[in-house]
């Protein structure tokens, strides 16, 4: 159950951009158990962004020709001269800069690599990123074909940007697969390439940062992990994303907590970050005070426990019964802070929608909620669980009554209200079979039914006809926005069938 003994998880990037020659903050690591300090709970402090800074290698591609009379003999292309491939490298250089100033998440961008030749172009491949962005202005097909790295790139060719490419011209399928192609000589689609835009790259390089840093991260499972409907699922998780699963027994933490309860200083602060939470604007306490107070112990607790395993991501099981007695509370709004602050933590142990969950975490870089589906009806779904985060558009805090947990009706969990109107997208997977299937939608209402307390109605966009087909009485996960494409993008990378309801 060691999880303390190796630093994993490589950076903290609080920061929204990290460009070039940037150096991003270690995240804590050791043995040692930190203090429980006035400030470690705190609604105002700057919604946490894990992760390493995607590393991005441009490359230009170009073939400088010579005049012959008489004769073809350049291509089509703005780039034909030495002095215009180093003012395209330039005006690269600077694109690629502005884009990672204006990115939500962290971007180390590398110098550009020139090649002019096939062994150039082998060599650029090759270099040491995370992903490759390539503009090829001109040169052959052998050239195009070495400069993709075996993991792929994204192809950037000009119209209007700039000097127009001979490839924005030659790019055919002939070098891309097409939708449903799978030629493993082919290293880049249809899908890879951008013409002009920026922002088509920023939003590819936001698919390939939340798989960078979903695959092979680290998950505690306090009372170990499960899959609802797919006993496989945690194997899966760790054959699949190379996930470490962590489990990390109930006696340890009933150890804790007991200790906890003892520590008249824990206990007074646990105390004063109660009152301070229910200060914030729109909180409304509907339950006992002390469920809270305990709410915040398990806090703590939890962030003990992911300190010291040196990791963002935490699942609870067993939480609507081992978890009742030996708190005194419920985890459900302890959850909810674990996620307002940053983290990516569910209950359930639910190794089904932990995965999504995480990825989405790390794309959106927002909170995401775990809930339970319900059967679709005149276009519109509903959505509830007791574990909602607040924060989910990681800054404010949506106003939350706090009640008790509803199969319980003890300790403490948000009703959040979502603002209506609010566009939403979802991961609903299909057990562990590694498909996955997307919808958007729009928050219609907070209703408050007898089932789990945040609920929320949602219209679906798109042929929501289809999702009748797709009720497993399963978890789905939301977040605020709309990251179809990105999921869309990374899904297959990951060797997952991605099926988005929603255009």
């Amino acid at each position: 159950m060691c999880c303390h003994c190796v630093n994993r998880r490589d950076f903290l990037t609080a920061s929204a951009v990290l460009a070039a020659g940037a150096v991003a903050a270690p995240l804590m690591s050791g043995t040692a158990q930190p203090a429980w300090t006035e400030d470690r709970w705190d609604a105002g402090r700057r919604f946490l962004r894990f992760g390493k800074p995607l590393r991005v290698q441009p490359i230009l591609m170009y073939s400088l020709p010579n005049r012959r009379e008489m004769a073809s003999w350049k291509s089509w292309g703005g780039v034909q001269t030495a002095e215009a491939a180093r003012e395209e490298a330039t005006r690269i250089t600077n694109e690629l800069q502005d884009m990672a100033r204006g990115a939500e998440f962290a971007l180390e961008i590398l110098p550009v690599i020139h090649v002019q030749n096939e062994a150039e172009a082998a060599a650029a491949a090759a270099a040491d990123a995370d992903a490759t962005i390539l503009y090829p202005a001109t040169g052959s097909g052998r050239m195009l074909n070495a400069a993709i790295p075996d993991r792929g790139a994204i192809i950037f060719v000009r119209h209007r940007s700039g000097p127009v490419y001979y490839w924005y011209e030659a790019l055919s399928v002939r070098y891309l697969n097409a939708d449903g192609e799978a030629d493993g000589a082919k290293k880049a689609s249809v899908h890879d390439v951008v013409v002009d835009d920026y922002e088509e790259v920023t939003w590819r390089l936001r698919a390939l940062y939340g798989m960078q840093n979903f695959i092979g991260s680290r998950v505690v499972a306090v009372g170990g992990p499960m899959g609802k409907y797919a006993p496989t699922a945690p194997d899966v998780a760790r054959d699949k994303f190379n996930l470490d699963i962590v489990d990390y027994p109930y006696a340890d933490l009933e150890k804790r907590i007991a200790a906890a309860f003892a520590d008249g200083a824990k206990m007074a602060l646990a105390d004063r970050w109660t009152s301070r939470y229910l200060e914030l604007p729109g909180t409304t306490l509907e339950t006992a005070r002390d469920f809270v107070v305990n709410a915040f112990v398990l806090y703590g607790i939890f962030k003990d426990i992911l300190d010291e395993c040196d990791t963002e991501n935490f699942t609870i099981n067993q939480c609507m019964s081992a978890i009742i007695p030996m708190s005194r509370t419920t985890a459900c709004l302890t959850l909810g802070l674990l996620n307002d602050e940053g983290y990516a933590a569910f209950c359930e142990s639910d190794f089904v929608i932990v995965p999504a969950g995480m990825l989405l975490r790390q794309i959106a870089g927002k909170p995401v909620f775990m809930h339970n589906s319900t059967f679709p009806h005149n276009g519109r779904v509903a959505c509830a669980h007791c574990t909602a985060p607040r924060r989910m558009n990681a800054d404010r805090y949506e106003p939350a009554r706090i009640l008790t947990h509803y199969e319980s009706e003890y300790g403490a969990a948000p009703k959040v209200e979502i603002p209506v109107g609010q566009t939403v997208s979802f991961i609903n997977p299909e057990y562990a079979t590694g498909r996955w299937v997307g919808l958007r939608g729009t928050v219609e209402s907070n209703p408050f039914f007898e089932i789990c307390r945040s609920q929320q109605d949602v219209r679906v966009d798109g042929d929501w006809k289809r999702l009748r087909n797709e009720v497993r009485d399963s978890h789905w996960v939301m977040v605020y926005g709309d990251y179809l494409k990105e999921i869309g993008y990374a899904a297959p990378r990951m060797h997952i069938t991605w099926d988005a309801i929603s255009a």
